[in-house]
């Protein structure tokens, strides 16, 4: 195996002082967000999501962010898979942006609710009719299957199920969560590891928010 222990970067791009950040961590959020889509970063909207299981075990994949407003973080998937499994017996999750290129990190941690039927189904009336099908030809997502042929029949079967022009229903098992933010945490790296740390604590609906430096 490569030897690991002498690969690191030193980040020097930039800083992050208290006077630069934004007394609402959405509006900060945002603004880093747009920074990254900006400069043509590659997703720079894909977060890992970590979720844990009723005895705390925990997992974490790759979601696509599909909308960030004051109610939450928003993704969607199939309510049956892993994660939504794990959010119907532990509904809390934290998520965490990764930008390499900019040396920044965003984390966000809250309480998960389902968004509602109707903002599920307009979004997956706008996505790409391939992704519509996919959503049903995936079920159900996380499951064993003996190979790649028997997804792909699935996928053909509901391309001639729902030929060109014919709507796609969206699958009943299928929609949004929310992630209710009540911390975030914002990093930027700076040289010799002493890395600039903030977090954004929620005082209490309608109070606002408590930020804090922390050690690196």
């Amino acid at each position: 195996m490569t030897d690991l222990t002498g690969l690191r970067l030193s980040y020097t791009r930039a800083e992050l002082r208290r006077a630069d950040l934004n007394p609402d961590p959405l509006a900060q959020f945002q603004g880093w967000l747009d920074e990254a889509i900006g400069a043509g970063l590659r997703e720079p909207y894909a977060l890992s999501l970590a979720t844990a299981d009723a005895e705390g075990r925990p997992s974490v994949r790759t979601v696509l962010l599909r909308g960030a407003e004051e109610r939450g973080l928003t993704f969607y998937t199939n309510y049956d898979s892993h994660k939504g499994r794990d959010l119907g017996v532990n509904p809390r999750a934290e998520v965490l942006f990764h930008w390499p290129e900019h040396e920044r990190q965003v984390r966000a941690y809250g309480p998960v609710e389902r968004v509602p039927e109707e903002e599920s189904a307009a979004y997956f009336r706008a996505r790409p009719r391939q992704s519509q099908l996919a959503a049903h030809a995936s079920d159900p997502q996380s499951a064993p299957i003996q190979d790649r042929g028997v997804l792909e029949a699935k996928f053909a079967e509901l391309q001639a199920r729902y030929p060109e022009g014919t709507p796609v229903p969206k699958p009943d098992f299928w929609g949004g969560y929310r992630v209710r933010v009540q911390e975030w945490e914002f990093w930027q790296g700076r040289r010799n590891r002493m890395h600039d740390r903030f977090r954004y604590v929620r005082e209490g609906e309608g109070e606002g928010w408590r930020i804090e430096r922390l050690m690196p």
